[in-house]
């Protein structure tokens, strides 16, 4: 049954659903997986999957076709993070710079910026980054040091930033800058930086305990020139869009979770059905079926709720809270699920040429990107007790 629970979910069953998916299925088992093993010991993919990607209409998946993307809804999106997740394939940052970076340019950005970004993102030849985490400022994006110095007709920007996704092979990065005195909120701005600016470097690749293939490094600036017109929106609304938008982001990370633990249920049923113990296959047992039988509730509760967030989002209608116990609740699912499946293949599970222990290693910084789960389960407080925040708050400016 379970292979087929993707299939069952009304929020996939459409005929463009089902062709896409069996395309992201190919796509994945005949030009990705071969090549895992190489993308980790270089510490990134190579461009060729990216335009690949490109060719076959899977970035930027929700853009309107005028700026090169394939004009469908945040579904379709939603399903090619689950496929890839299922798979193990973390490799390749598609949903960072598809789902993130695309929508901030798409919303908020001048018609010339997305005339000029858009389309080369849509086609894999131009790949873009996110810089928010800087190092001693991780949740706390009102905390960031990187300057942006107004000089007349361009910006002189510099500080430092880490944990960036796509950071070695970006040509451009969405940089989060202090541009201005006043308010710590009022004083951020978005900047979008060519990675060929002079002045702008990029470290190595980062050593992580998993993810190992995903391109993930510091970015440094040195007195980097950015023109006036690569500003994202309004000077000073940074951290309003970045709080606006951080939904979408925490949505994905969740939907990447469910993914990933379908992938582990199925591989496990798979092994436990085929390995013996005590002249039976492993399956037999009680304690395999009960505790598969738990993980397997445990996801598809999640993917009916994943499924009405994945909607909400295709209409502009998904809150912040939402999105935070989305984010906080599938990542802590995946986590069990990916623990009790690993336990289940015995000491294989844990040599690192079965897909579970690349499972067990990659699971684990969901719960602290995007926002920490800690981080989540304050916001979904301030959403239960907003009224009293808010009375707190204008008891405080009274005074």
């Amino acid at each position: 049954m379970l292979q087929n629970v993707l299939l069952e979910r009304e929020i996939y069953s459409s005929e463009e659903h089902r062709m896409m998916q069996k395309m992201i299925q190919d796509f994945i088992n005949n030009e990705m997986l071969d090549q895992m093993d190489e993308w980790e010991k270089n510490g990134m993919v190579n461009r060729e999957i990216w335009e690949r990607a490109g060719e076959l209409g899977l970035l930027c998946i929700d853009m309107p076709e005028a700026y090169g993307g394939s004009g469908f809804d945040f579904s379709f999106s939603a399903l090619f993070i689950e496929e890839l997740a299922k798979k193990g394939v973390t490799g390749p940052g598609f949903s960072l710079h598809s789902d993130v970076v695309a929508p901030y340019l798409l919303k908020y950005g001048t018609e010339a910026q997305k005339q000029k970004y858009l389309p080369a993102m849509a086609t894999g030849k131009m790949i873009a980054s996110l810089g928010m985490t800087e190092p001693n400022c991780g949740s706390d994006l009102q905390a960031i040091t990187t300057t942006a110095v107004d000089k007349g007709d361009h910006y002189l920007v510099n500080g430092q930033k880490t944990f960036i996704t796509n950071g070695c092979m970006c040509d451009i990065s969405l940089v989060a800058v202090k541009t201005r005195k006043g308010t710590e909120t009022e004083s951020i701005s978005l900047l979008i930086i060519d990675s060929d600016s002079e002045g702008f470097k990029k470290g190595k690749p980062l050593k992580k305990i998993g993810m190992k293939a995903q391109d993930t490094c510091e970015l440094f600036f040195d007195n980097v020139k950015v023109p006036k017109e690569n500003l994202l929106g309004e000077e000073g609304s940074g951290f309003k869009i970045m709080m606006t938008e951080l939904a979408r982001e925490r949505l994905i990370v969740a939907l990447n979770a469910i993914g990933g633990a379908e992938g582990a249920i199925e591989n496990t049923i798979e092994y436990t059905s085929t390995r013996t113990a005590f002249k039976q296959p492993i399956a037999a047992f009680q304690n395999t079926q009960f505790k598969l039988a738990e993980c397997s509730t445990q996801l598809q509760v999640h993917q009916a709720f994943l499924d009405r967030c994945t909607l909400l989002l295709s209409k502009h209608q998904l809150t912040a809270e939402s999105a935070s116990i989305a984010k906080y609740s599938a990542t802590e699912m995946h986590n069990k699920v990916v623990d009790e499946c690993l336990q289940l293949f015995g000491g294989y599970g844990y040599m690192w040429d079965y897909p579970i222990a690349r499972m067990y290693a990659d699971n684990r910084v969901a719960r602290i990107y995007a926002g920490t789960n800690e981080i989540m389960k304050l916001l979904i407080a301030r959403g239960l007790y907003k009224e009293l925040f808010e009375q707190m708050k204008a008891n405080k400016r009274n005074k």
